[in-house]
């Protein structure tokens, strides 16, 4: 930053720190990055329309054809976008991205990360990348809140607060919801809610929302009104709904993590961006609507014109049967997951939480229809299905049953599916939960230990550092000294009772207590004749700096009974741990983290 303008924001924050108290200053904050975030994803979510306006006349002269090539240009770009602009070998995933920066980096996120969401998701989803602009917007958002944050030297909680400010804000600005982003922050970010936290929350979301209607007017993604009451026969019917989301999850998930790992194989990029554009392509000639986010789909689906919503394709002179059609919607269940996933591994951008949206509204659609046309009597609402869907869908696949919920009575204008929504989302998640412990969005955070949860004792032991507890000032005794030795160079120049025995590469041999010596320390005819590798002790056990987090440093503690573990760092010994300056540690990052 140049000289003057460090002195400008030097006499900006002595003027703040003079005249606005530190709550007023994170609530004109919270607004501020409501406002950036809400043109962040309006920017967005423009750019995107308009290459897709582009490419709509190609489409129609087409008649579909072009399907087979845009994915791959598209991929092709965001490729090219990221290799000579921003020097990246990959796009990060949005969410699991930001959970590692609360996690590992205090909420620390490059700025450059505000950036490259707005140049590669428009060109993924723009050439028909079947994936969503949510978790881009989120993840511009929170680059910019953490950015902001450190430019005004703002600690770190205030930093992780503006993060979920920030995603909070951008699905507030995307479906203009503002309750639902408040509780996708906190069920998705772990945020710890209290009426200090809620307020900034409230700020950013409305801000988001009132930017949203500024720019785009009254129109929203889904221009819908609920005609249709909840009816208590349909009760059962909503639970077989809440079944197949469960189970519709659990596949959506392993599906995912299955594609990503068959992609694996192939190392060069090129290669992988080929295959998936490819077969992206081939995906949205035979179902046109896996095509970008599919809001038009879901959009066709309420207004009960599903002609419309499966478009055209290969199958449309089949598709006055009913039963055609309730196959085609199957399919766009079934290969909605494919092709979002295809488009991730392939090298493109986006986001899960609208293909969820896409993939839950044809499930909830195909089930409504099934039980209209099976020649039982039934009759339900197809629309209140089609919704109900969407939440048991998201309810199980991100595990964010109040987020699902909120969402989808916001959209409807009211809470007349209510119970329909809570009885759904409560049984796929509790499906899904009990069947797979994490999400696509956790699950490589949690298999590494880095994963933030609302349990706070394991957030804090999460977010504390090995580096920080670490004590080096241990004199080090070599094992072949003797006695004398020893008690010369080693105990007369420590103010320690522990010491530890390492060669001369530094590798520990074991370690030595005082106490260990103290019946033999003034026997001056032992002197030359006990040496220090007769007397250690093997560790009660060792820490491994690059393997071991936090709560298996607390356990290893815990299960040893030591008040000191040696540290192993490349092999090599580093220091000590004392279980006391652990929980003195801890202890700080408790009261810190919930204050």
């Amino acid at each position: 930053m140049p000289a003057t303008n460090k002195s400008i924001l030097a006499r900006f924050l002595i003027w703040r720190y003079k005249h606005i108290s530190p709550k007023a200053f994170i609530y004109m904050l919270s607004l501020l990055i409501g406002l950036l975030t809400g043109l962040l994803a309006v920017a967005m979510k423009n750019v995107t329309f308009y290459i897709g306006l582009v490419l709509e006349g190609l489409v129609s002269l087409s008649k579909n054809s072009i399907y087979f090539v845009t994915p791959t240009i598209g991929l092709f770009l965001v490729y090219l976008v990221l290799t000579y602009f921003f020097k990246r070998k990959k796009v990060e995933h949005a969410i699991p991205s930001i959970l590692r920066s609360l996690a590992k980096r205090a909420g620390i996120m490059g700025t450059g990360k505000i950036y490259l969401p707005l140049a590669t998701a428009p060109l993924t989803v723009g050439f028909g990348g079947s994936v969503g602009l949510l978790g881009p917007a989120v993840a511009a958002g929170s680059a910019m809140s953490s950015t902001l944050s450190r430019l005004l030297h703002l600690e770190a909680k205030t930093r992780v607060l503006f993060i979920g400010c920030a995603s909070a804000a951008a699905l507030s600005s995307v479906f203009k919801s503002p309750i639902a982003g408040i509780i996708f922050a906190i069920e998705v970010f772990s945020l710890d809610l209290t009426f200090a936290s809620l307020i900034p929350l409230l700020l950013s979301s409305v801000s988001a929302l009132i930017t949203s209607y500024f720019f785009l007017g009254d129109d929203v993604l889904f221009n819908f009104q609920l005609q249709e009451k909840f009816m208590i026969n349909d009760t059962l019917f909503y639970v077989v709904l809440g079944v197949g989301t469960g189970i519709a999850s659990i596949y959506f998930t392993k599906m995912y993590f299955a594609i990503m790992k068959y992609f694996e194989r192939w190392k060069h990029p090129l290669k992988r961006l080929l295959i998936g554009g490819i077969g992206i392509g081939i995906m949205l000639y035979f179902i046109p609507p896996l095509y970008g986010e599919g809001f038009s789909f879901i959009n066709n689906l309420l207004k009960g014109d599903h002609l419309t919503a499966i478009g055209t394709n290969p199958f449309d002179r089949f598709v006055d049967n009913i039963w055609v059609v309730i196959a085609l919607l199957i399919g766009i269940t079934i290969f909605k997951a494919v092709a979002m996933t295809a488009t991730f591994a392939a090298g493109g951008s986006g986001g899960i939480f609208i293909p969820t949206l896409v993939m839950g509204s044809a499930l909830g659609n195909v089930v409504a229809k099934v039980i209209n046309n099976i020649g039982l009597g039934f009759n339900v609402s197809e629309i209140n299905f089609t919704l109900v869907g969407m939440a048991g869908l998201i309810s199980g696949v991100i595990h964010a049953p109040l987020t699902a919920i909120f969402l989808i009575a916001e959209i409807t204008g009211g809470y007349e599916l209510f119970v329909p929504l809570m009885l759904s989302s409560a049984i796929s998640f509790l499906i899904t939960k009990n069947t797979l412990d994490y999400t696509i969005y956790t699950r490589e955070l949690a298999e590494k230990g880095e994963l933030l949860t609302h349990d706070k004792d394991h957030t804090v032991l999460t977010i504390m550092k090995l580096d920080s507890v670490i004590e080096d000032n241990f004199v080090a005794l070599n094992p072949n000294m003797t006695l004398g030795e020893m008690l010369h160079e080693g105990v007369a120049k420590s103010s320690r009772n522990l010491f530890p025995v390492v060669n001369e590469n530094n590798e520990l041999q074991g370690v030595l207590l005082l106490d260990d010596i103290r019946g033999i320390m003034f026997d001056i005819s032992l002197y030359e004749n006990v040496y220090v590798e007769e007397l250690m002790n093997e560790p009660p056990d060792l820490i491994f700096y690059e393997q071991d987090d936090m709560k298996a440093v607390m356990q290893k503690f815990q299960d040893s009974g030591a008040w000191n573990l040696p540290v192993i760092k490349d092999g090599k010994y580093a220091g000590f741990v004392s279980k006391s300056k652990l929980l003195t540690a801890y202890r700080r990052k408790l009261i810190n983290f919930t204050s």
